[in-house]
Parts: structure tokens; sequence; C-alpha cells
């Protein structure tokens, strides 16, 4: 029981660091570094140290750079906003054409008002004529 070795995910920093190394050092050379462990264990520290010594003597070449990929991710929109409430559906102007999921129809009437305020405004500028 508790003897048993499992596939890591890479080194903890830790580790990385008794070799003197940072973690964004250690990933342009190719070191897998999992920042979620925070286990140090002295083989991984000792055969870390080991590749590192083969590595500066030119006997091996370090692996790609093991960079995280950056993963933009879009927060989704409310229900509200995107009409999938009967409240949302009435914000968006979508409940007096009953429920037609277009935008061109509320563009429409929205033009049409301000037209009728602008017209309305110069109206009341001359003096009500």
């Amino acid at each position: 029981m508790g003897s048993e070795w499992r596939v890591g995910r890479g080194y903890s920093v830790g580790e990385v660091k008794a070799v003197g190394l940072t973690v964004s050092e250690a990933r342009l050379l190719g070191i897998r570094v999992d920042t979620r462990r925070d286990s140090v264990w002295d083989i991984n520290v000792q055969r870390l140290r080991e590749w590192l010594n083969r590595v500066i003597k030119g006997e091996v070449l370090p692996p790609e750079p093991a960079l995280p990929k950056a993963v933009k991710i879009k927060r989704k929109r409310g229900r509200v906003f995107r009409a999938l409430t009967p409240a949302g559906r009435r914000m968006r102007g979508l409940m007096s054409v009953k429920l037609r999921e277009t935008h061109a129809h509320k563009w429409k009437k929205k033009a049409r008002e301000r037209a009728l305020k602008r017209r309305h405004e110069a109206v009341r500028a001359k003096g009500g004529h």
C-alpha cells in the first residue's frame, strides 16, 4: 500500500527549484511542471539534476519547449440575453412579433422611433408649427 508508482504529469515546483531552475526556465527546456503537486521527492530531484548535467555536456538534446497553451474562452451570456426566457424575449422585442428570432424588425422599429422623436423635437423647437 502506498508504494505503487504512477506516471506523473510533471515535476513539482519544489523539485524544479531544488535543481536551481524557475518554472518558466524548466518549461523552456522542455521539462513538464505540475504546479498542483506539493511533494518534493529526492529521487525526482536527483533524476532531474542528472538529466540537466547531461544536457549541459551535450550528451542529450532537450525536447521541444512544453509551454501551456493559452485558450481564451468567452463567457456564455445568460439565458435572458439569449432570449430564452419570457423576460428576455420581452426585453429584445420578440413578444410583439410572435417570438420571431430575428433582430431586423427590432432595429427597424428603433429607427422608426428615433425618426419620430427627431421630428417631434424639431417641431417643438420651432414653436409648435
